[in-house]
């Protein structure tokens, strides 16, 4: 069965959204990190991708993504609703637009995997949705030497209190140091 990954990458003071929302801040060292043997081995290994919509809509042109984006793999996008015009798509590359919940998205990503990983990579609020629910089997932080002193963290509140993880692996690439971890949902303690 494919694996479910999480991942985001993050601020040094933990923030995975810059405040007024976006990322780009957080992804300098796009070019080194795209040129990285990480990320082609993440490609290589990557069956299926799940982002949100909002992650989805930062493509100004989103027949940008056929023949572009690192990952040419379906990919399924939760949102509650589809854009009007469905983007142009390749071989490898299709998109659904999920509009029942996180839960559906990840199902149907998992079946076209064909045995390889699912990439929950866009948004804090989907890879939060897939923590939440239990539907993830590791969780990637990518760490970049940034303090944005605000915006949208990954893991604020009491409703990740039981998450329970596992390191797994550390190790640096480009300018981010990446943290990997396995990811147990807990059972709630009585207070």
């Amino acid at each position: 069965m494919a694996r479910v990954v999480a991942g985001l990458t993050i601020s040094l003071d933990g923030y995975a959204e810059q405040p007024g929302g976006g990322s780009g801040r957080l992804y300098a060292d796009l070019h080194a990190l795209r040129a990285s043997t990480y990320m082609r081995d993440l490609i290589a290994a990557t069956g299926a991708v799940v982002m949100g919509r909002r992650a989805f809509d930062m493509a100004k042109d989103p027949d940008w993504y056929a023949g572009n984006y690192e990952f040419q793999t379906p990919i399924f996008v939760v949102t509650s609703h589809p854009p009007a015009r469905h983007p142009r798509e390749t071989g490898n590359l299709r998109f659904t637009f999920v509009t029942a919940g996180v839960r559906p998205a990840v199902e149907q990503a998992r079946e076209a995997a064909g045995g390889r990983d699912v990439q929950v990579i866009g948004g804090v609020l989907t890879v939060q949705s897939v923590l939440r629910e239990g539907l993830a089997d590791e969780l990637h932080v990518e760490v970049v030497p940034l303090v944005l002193g605000g915006g949208r963290r990954l893991l604020e509140g009491a409703e990740f209190e039981h998450l329970t993880l596992e390191k797994l692996e550390a190790r640096d690439f480009a300018t981010r140091t990446q943290l990997r971890f396995g990811v147990r949902i807990a059972a709630a303690q009585p207070r």
